[in-house]
């Protein structure tokens, strides 16, 4: 894929805009509103995907949605898993 990334180029616009070529959009799985950040390196611009969401640990979050009754069991929440792939095969 080396020697086709060398071949494409683009042009900046007047508004500082660039379009990246169709080959590397697909090629990254970016759609229209994916969010990129933009790092300025010794070798040129680094594009990246910028993450939905924001890293967070588990301590972060444990315990953040309240649950009233009983645990479950390791052997309903197995049959839950189960019932729910089950489900999203028959979708």
């Amino acid at each position: 894929m080396a020697a086709v990334q060398d071949r494409l180029t683009t042009i900046v616009s007047t508004k500082g805009q660039v379009i990246l070529p169709k080959a590397i959009r697909d090629q990254r799985h970016w759609s229209a509103g994916t969010r990129l950040s933009v790092e300025d390196t010794p070798d040129g611009v680094l594009l990246k995907p910028v993450p939905i969401f924001a890293p967070a640990t588990i301590d972060a979050v444990f315990g953040s949605l309240a649950y009233a009754g009983k645990a479950k069991t390791i052997e309903e929440m197995d049959a839950a898993v189960v019932a729910e792939a089950k489900r999203r095969a028959r979708d």
